[in-house]
Protein backbone atom coordinates (compact mmCIF):
# COMPACT_ATOMS: atom_id res chain seq x y z
CA UNK A 1 0.00 0.00 0.00
CA UNK A 2 1.10 3.47 -0.72
CA UNK A 3 2.23 5.34 1.68
CA UNK A 4 1.50 9.10 2.63
CA UNK A 5 5.00 9.94 3.09
CA UNK A 6 5.95 7.85 -0.23
CA UNK A 7 3.43 10.84 -2.33
CA UNK A 8 5.46 13.37 -0.19
CA UNK A 9 9.20 12.33 -1.61
CA UNK A 10 7.42 11.67 -5.02
CA UNK A 11 6.13 15.46 -5.11
CA UNK A 12 9.20 16.89 -3.37
CA UNK A 13 7.35 18.26 -0.82
CA UNK A 14 6.46 17.91 3.18
CA UNK A 15 4.10 14.99 4.19
CA UNK A 16 2.48 17.51 5.92
CA UNK A 17 2.12 19.46 2.62
CA UNK A 18 0.29 16.41 1.20
CA UNK A 19 -1.86 16.22 4.14
CA UNK A 20 -3.05 20.12 3.59
CA UNK A 21 -3.75 19.35 -0.21
CA UNK A 22 -5.83 16.72 0.83
CA UNK A 23 -7.91 18.62 3.94
CA UNK A 24 -7.71 21.97 3.36
CA UNK A 25 -6.47 22.10 -0.72
CA UNK A 26 -7.53 26.65 -0.30
CA UNK A 27 -4.63 26.67 1.78
CA UNK A 28 -1.72 25.80 -0.70
CA UNK A 29 -0.17 27.32 -4.21
CA UNK A 30 -1.80 26.00 -6.94
CA UNK A 31 1.14 24.57 -8.34
CA UNK A 32 2.19 22.69 -5.85
CA UNK A 33 -1.44 21.05 -5.62
CA UNK A 34 -1.27 19.97 -8.89
CA UNK A 35 2.19 18.88 -8.42
CA UNK A 36 0.67 16.35 -5.03
CA UNK A 37 -2.27 15.46 -6.89
CA UNK A 38 -0.05 14.18 -10.05
CA UNK A 39 2.26 12.19 -7.38
CA UNK A 40 -1.09 10.62 -5.95
CA UNK A 41 -2.35 9.84 -9.18
CA UNK A 42 0.93 8.09 -9.93
CA UNK A 43 1.74 6.47 -7.25
CA UNK A 44 -2.36 5.21 -6.74
CA UNK A 45 -2.32 6.54 -3.17
CA UNK A 46 -5.67 6.42 -1.08
CA UNK A 47 -5.73 7.86 1.73
CA UNK A 48 -7.07 5.63 5.21
CA UNK A 49 -10.29 7.95 5.96
CA UNK A 50 -11.11 5.59 9.03
CA UNK A 51 -7.56 6.32 10.35
CA UNK A 52 -7.48 10.04 9.68
CA UNK A 53 -10.99 10.48 11.06
CA UNK A 54 -9.56 8.38 14.31
CA UNK A 55 -6.30 10.97 14.44
CA UNK A 56 -8.06 14.30 13.70
CA UNK A 57 -11.26 13.18 16.18
CA UNK A 58 -13.31 14.26 13.52
CA UNK A 59 -14.49 12.83 10.00
CA UNK A 60 -13.85 14.65 6.71
CA UNK A 61 -17.71 14.46 5.94
CA UNK A 62 -20.89 16.87 6.21
CA UNK A 63 -24.05 16.36 6.16
CA UNK A 64 -26.80 18.64 3.92
CA UNK A 65 -30.16 17.90 5.00
CA UNK A 66 -33.00 18.53 2.51
CA UNK A 67 -36.80 18.01 2.43
CA UNK A 68 -37.88 16.67 -0.92
CA UNK A 69 -34.66 15.85 -3.48
CA UNK A 70 -37.59 15.77 -6.67
CA UNK A 71 -38.09 19.92 -5.91
CA UNK A 72 -35.20 20.71 -8.82
CA UNK A 73 -34.11 23.78 -6.36
CA UNK A 74 -32.24 20.96 -4.22
CA UNK A 75 -30.28 19.56 -6.55
CA UNK A 76 -29.26 22.85 -7.48
CA UNK A 77 -28.12 23.33 -4.31
CA UNK A 78 -26.82 20.16 -3.65
CA UNK A 79 -24.02 20.83 -6.59
CA UNK A 80 -22.94 24.44 -5.73
CA UNK A 81 -22.69 22.61 -1.52
CA UNK A 82 -20.74 19.54 -3.20
CA UNK A 83 -18.42 21.77 -5.10
CA UNK A 84 -17.83 24.31 -1.92
CA UNK A 85 -17.11 21.33 0.23
CA UNK A 86 -14.76 19.22 -1.95
CA UNK A 87 -12.69 22.81 -2.72
CA UNK A 88 -11.80 22.27 0.94
CA UNK A 89 -11.29 18.42 1.12
CA UNK A 90 -14.68 17.60 2.99
CA UNK A 91 -17.36 15.22 1.03
CA UNK A 92 -21.05 16.24 1.38
CA UNK A 93 -23.38 13.41 2.41
CA UNK A 94 -27.01 14.24 1.14
CA UNK A 95 -29.57 13.18 3.57
CA UNK A 96 -32.77 13.40 1.70
CA UNK A 97 -35.80 13.28 4.92
CA UNK A 98 -39.05 13.61 2.20
CA UNK A 99 -40.73 15.64 4.21
CA UNK A 100 -40.74 12.88 7.44
CA UNK A 101 -39.78 14.57 10.30
CA UNK A 102 -39.07 10.83 11.66
CA UNK A 103 -36.92 10.37 9.16
CA UNK A 104 -35.42 13.49 9.42
CA UNK A 105 -34.57 12.12 13.45
CA UNK A 106 -33.05 8.73 12.22
CA UNK A 107 -30.86 10.58 10.32
CA UNK A 108 -29.81 12.93 12.96
CA UNK A 109 -29.38 10.12 15.06
CA UNK A 110 -27.18 8.12 12.55
CA UNK A 111 -24.82 10.26 11.31
CA UNK A 112 -24.17 13.31 13.44
CA UNK A 113 -20.90 13.14 15.06
CA UNK A 114 -20.10 9.77 13.53
CA UNK A 115 -20.36 9.83 10.24
CA UNK A 116 -20.82 13.52 9.46
CA UNK A 117 -18.66 16.19 11.76
CA UNK A 118 -20.96 18.95 10.38
CA UNK A 119 -24.87 19.17 9.71
CA UNK A 120 -26.32 21.71 7.06
CA UNK A 121 -30.61 21.63 8.12
CA UNK A 122 -32.76 22.77 5.31
CA UNK A 123 -36.32 23.23 5.66
CA UNK A 124 -37.23 20.77 8.35
CA UNK A 125 -40.77 19.81 10.17
CA UNK A 126 -37.93 19.84 13.14
CA UNK A 127 -38.61 22.90 15.90
CA UNK A 128 -35.25 24.89 16.63
CA UNK A 129 -34.93 22.88 20.15
CA UNK A 130 -35.08 19.39 18.88
CA UNK A 131 -31.75 20.53 16.25
CA UNK A 132 -30.59 22.46 19.20
CA UNK A 133 -30.28 18.79 21.43
CA UNK A 134 -28.51 17.56 18.77
CA UNK A 135 -25.96 20.73 18.39
CA UNK A 136 -24.90 20.25 22.24
CA UNK A 137 -23.54 16.65 21.73
CA UNK A 138 -20.89 18.51 19.82
CA UNK A 139 -21.91 18.16 16.63
CA UNK A 140 -21.76 21.88 14.69
CA UNK A 141 -25.12 22.38 13.23
CA UNK A 142 -26.05 25.44 10.71
CA UNK A 143 -29.47 26.11 9.50
CA UNK A 144 -29.56 26.99 5.99
CA UNK A 145 -32.57 29.04 3.97
CA UNK A 146 -34.89 28.75 6.82
CA UNK A 147 -37.64 31.53 5.97
CA UNK A 148 -39.23 31.41 9.58
CA UNK A 149 -36.56 31.82 12.65
CA UNK A 150 -36.74 33.01 15.89
CA UNK A 151 -34.78 35.97 17.23
CA UNK A 152 -33.77 34.15 20.23
CA UNK A 153 -32.68 31.18 18.17
CA UNK A 154 -29.57 29.73 19.43
CA UNK A 155 -28.33 27.77 15.88
CA UNK A 156 -26.52 30.17 12.85
CA UNK A 157 -28.43 31.03 10.33
CA UNK A 158 -27.46 31.31 6.43
CA UNK A 159 -30.45 32.75 4.09
CA UNK A 160 -31.49 35.76 2.42
CA UNK A 161 -34.23 38.32 3.01
CA UNK A 162 -37.15 36.92 1.46
CA UNK A 163 -39.38 39.52 2.14
CA UNK A 164 -36.92 42.08 -0.22
CA UNK A 165 -37.61 39.09 -2.55
CA UNK A 166 -41.26 39.59 -2.97
CA UNK A 167 -41.01 43.17 -2.84
CA UNK A 168 -38.99 43.11 -6.46
CA UNK A 169 -42.00 40.80 -7.83
CA UNK A 170 -44.00 43.68 -7.12
CA UNK A 171 -42.44 46.45 -7.98
CA UNK A 172 -41.73 45.07 -11.26
CA UNK A 173 -45.84 44.08 -11.35
CA UNK A 174 -46.83 47.61 -10.32
CA UNK A 175 -44.32 49.07 -12.58
CA UNK A 176 -45.66 47.24 -15.81
CA UNK A 177 -49.38 49.14 -15.07
CA UNK A 178 -50.40 45.87 -13.60
CA UNK A 179 -53.75 46.75 -10.43
CA UNK A 180 -55.36 43.28 -10.48
CA UNK A 181 -53.16 40.88 -9.12
CA UNK A 182 -53.10 36.90 -7.58
CA UNK A 183 -50.49 35.54 -4.85
CA UNK A 184 -49.88 31.56 -5.03
CA UNK A 185 -48.10 31.32 -1.55
CA UNK A 186 -46.63 27.87 -1.60
CA UNK A 187 -45.66 25.48 1.96
CA UNK A 188 -42.71 22.53 2.30
CA UNK A 189 -41.38 21.75 5.23
CA UNK A 190 -40.36 24.79 6.50
CA UNK A 191 -44.01 25.85 6.37
CA UNK A 192 -45.60 28.74 4.32
CA UNK A 193 -43.57 30.62 2.42
CA UNK A 194 -45.45 33.83 3.56
CA UNK A 195 -42.49 35.98 4.10
CA UNK A 196 -42.20 36.14 0.64
CA UNK A 197 -45.71 37.07 0.69
CA UNK A 198 -46.00 39.72 3.38
CA UNK A 199 -42.74 41.45 1.16
CA UNK A 200 -44.77 41.56 -2.17
CA UNK A 201 -48.26 42.59 -0.40
CA UNK A 202 -45.87 45.55 1.51
CA UNK A 203 -44.52 46.61 -1.50
CA UNK A 204 -48.31 46.82 -3.20
CA UNK A 205 -49.16 49.01 -0.71
CA UNK A 206 -45.77 51.05 -1.05
CA UNK A 207 -46.91 51.80 -4.62
CA UNK A 208 -50.80 53.00 -3.61
CA UNK A 209 -52.58 49.97 -4.64
CA UNK A 210 -55.56 48.93 -2.01
CA UNK A 211 -55.55 45.61 -0.19
CA UNK A 212 -58.58 44.53 -2.29
CA UNK A 213 -56.52 44.49 -5.54
CA UNK A 214 -54.50 41.76 -4.08
CA UNK A 215 -56.30 37.79 -3.90
CA UNK A 216 -53.81 35.40 -1.70
CA UNK A 217 -54.62 30.86 -1.99
CA UNK A 218 -52.37 28.52 -0.35
CA UNK A 219 -51.10 25.67 -1.94
CA UNK A 220 -48.56 23.05 -1.79
CA UNK A 221 -45.07 24.01 -3.38
CA UNK A 222 -45.39 22.16 -6.92
CA UNK A 223 -46.03 23.01 -10.24
CA UNK A 224 -49.23 20.96 -9.81
CA UNK A 225 -50.23 22.59 -7.01
CA UNK A 226 -49.34 26.24 -8.98
CA UNK A 227 -51.78 24.99 -11.70
CA UNK A 228 -54.56 24.14 -9.60
CA UNK A 229 -54.23 27.40 -7.55
CA UNK A 230 -54.31 29.83 -10.58
CA UNK A 231 -56.94 27.81 -12.10
CA UNK A 232 -59.11 29.00 -8.82
CA UNK A 233 -58.24 32.96 -9.08
CA UNK A 234 -58.92 32.76 -12.77
CA UNK A 235 -62.41 31.82 -11.80
CA UNK A 236 -62.57 34.10 -8.88
CA UNK A 237 -60.86 37.12 -10.46
CA UNK A 238 -61.78 38.12 -14.32
CA UNK A 239 -60.22 41.44 -14.11
CA UNK A 240 -56.96 39.87 -13.08
CA UNK A 241 -53.90 40.70 -14.85
CA UNK A 242 -50.93 39.79 -13.18
CA UNK A 243 -49.55 36.28 -10.58
CA UNK A 244 -47.16 36.15 -8.53
CA UNK A 245 -45.71 32.61 -7.01
CA UNK A 246 -43.45 32.33 -4.19
CA UNK A 247 -41.66 29.90 -6.07
CA UNK A 248 -40.91 28.69 -9.77
CA UNK A 249 -42.41 25.46 -9.81
CA UNK A 250 -45.54 27.09 -8.65
CA UNK A 251 -45.23 29.66 -11.45
CA UNK A 252 -44.78 27.61 -13.72
CA UNK A 253 -48.07 25.66 -12.74
CA UNK A 254 -49.84 28.67 -13.15
CA UNK A 255 -48.07 29.33 -16.71
CA UNK A 256 -49.56 26.43 -17.85
CA UNK A 257 -53.24 26.95 -16.43
CA UNK A 258 -53.31 30.34 -18.05
CA UNK A 259 -52.83 28.54 -21.18
CA UNK A 260 -55.74 26.41 -20.57
CA UNK A 261 -57.66 29.29 -19.41
CA UNK A 262 -57.53 30.56 -23.13
CA UNK A 263 -54.85 33.45 -21.90
CA UNK A 264 -51.82 34.19 -22.95
CA UNK A 265 -48.54 34.82 -20.81
CA UNK A 266 -47.66 37.38 -20.51
CA UNK A 267 -50.57 39.53 -23.21
CA UNK A 268 -53.49 38.74 -20.90
CA UNK A 269 -51.69 37.15 -17.21
CA UNK A 270 -48.51 38.14 -16.79
CA UNK A 271 -46.68 35.44 -14.10
CA UNK A 272 -43.54 36.13 -11.83
CA UNK A 273 -41.79 33.31 -9.81
CA UNK A 274 -38.66 33.50 -7.23
CA UNK A 275 -35.88 31.30 -7.02
CA UNK A 276 -34.63 30.95 -10.50
CA UNK A 277 -34.50 27.52 -11.08
CA UNK A 278 -32.52 26.01 -14.51
CA UNK A 279 -36.35 25.37 -15.55
CA UNK A 280 -37.33 28.88 -15.69
CA UNK A 281 -35.34 29.77 -18.11
CA UNK A 282 -35.93 26.41 -20.30
CA UNK A 283 -39.86 27.23 -19.89
CA UNK A 284 -41.40 28.31 -22.72
CA UNK A 285 -42.42 31.40 -22.33
CA UNK A 286 -39.23 32.01 -20.14
CA UNK A 287 -40.24 32.61 -16.71
CA UNK A 288 -38.96 36.09 -14.84
CA UNK A 289 -38.33 35.00 -11.21
CA UNK A 290 -36.62 36.54 -8.71
CA UNK A 291 -32.89 34.77 -8.03
CA UNK A 292 -31.59 33.65 -5.16
CA UNK A 293 -28.32 33.51 -4.84
CA UNK A 294 -27.57 29.69 -4.77
CA UNK A 295 -23.65 29.87 -5.14
CA UNK A 296 -23.45 32.42 -2.14
CA UNK A 297 -26.02 30.87 0.29
CA UNK A 298 -24.31 27.39 -0.14
CA UNK A 299 -20.84 28.68 -0.27
CA UNK A 300 -21.07 30.63 2.99
CA UNK A 301 -23.32 27.25 4.69
CA UNK A 302 -20.08 24.82 4.42
CA UNK A 303 -17.83 27.78 5.26
CA UNK A 304 -19.39 28.55 8.33
CA UNK A 305 -20.07 24.47 9.32
CA UNK A 306 -16.11 23.78 8.57
CA UNK A 307 -15.83 27.30 10.87
CA UNK A 308 -17.23 25.54 13.62
CA UNK A 309 -15.95 22.04 12.86
CA UNK A 310 -12.78 23.74 13.65
CA UNK A 311 -13.99 25.05 16.98
CA UNK A 312 -15.19 28.96 16.25
CA UNK A 313 -17.93 30.28 17.45
CA UNK A 314 -19.99 31.69 15.57
CA UNK A 315 -19.75 35.57 14.88
CA UNK A 316 -23.77 36.14 14.27
CA UNK A 317 -27.14 34.29 14.57
CA UNK A 318 -28.31 35.54 11.14
CA UNK A 319 -25.95 35.56 7.94
CA UNK A 320 -27.91 37.69 5.14
CA UNK A 321 -25.74 36.97 1.95
CA UNK A 322 -26.57 39.07 -1.47
CA UNK A 323 -29.59 40.74 -2.21
CA UNK A 324 -31.96 38.63 -4.66
CA UNK A 325 -32.06 40.06 -8.06
CA UNK A 326 -34.67 40.55 -10.72
CA UNK A 327 -34.35 38.77 -13.76
CA UNK A 328 -36.74 39.98 -16.80
CA UNK A 329 -37.77 37.25 -19.12
CA UNK A 330 -40.89 36.81 -21.24
CA UNK A 331 -43.42 35.52 -18.94
CA UNK A 332 -43.85 39.49 -18.19
CA UNK A 333 -45.34 42.31 -19.77
CA UNK A 334 -46.88 45.64 -19.22
CA UNK A 335 -50.95 45.05 -18.31
CA UNK A 336 -53.88 44.57 -20.80
CA UNK A 337 -55.37 48.12 -20.19
CA UNK A 338 -52.02 50.17 -20.77
CA UNK A 339 -51.42 48.64 -23.80
CA UNK A 340 -54.68 49.84 -25.29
Amino acid sequence: MVTLAEVAQRAKVTGATVSNVLRNPHKVKPETVERVMAAIRELGYRPNLTARALARGRTSTLALMLSNIANPFYPEFVLAAEREARKRGYFLLVCNTDDDPAITRAYLEQIAGSLASGVIVMNTDLGESELTEIASTGVSVVLCMWEHVRPSRTLPCVTIDFAAAGALAASHLSGLGHREFGALVGAGSGGPQTLRLDGFAGALAAHGHAEKSLTVIHAHDSIESGYDAAMGLLRAKAALTSIFATNDLMAIGAMQAVADFGKRVPDDVSVIGLTDITLAHQFRPALTTVRLPINEIAARSIALALEMVEGATPAQELYLVRSPELVVRESTGPAPLRRR
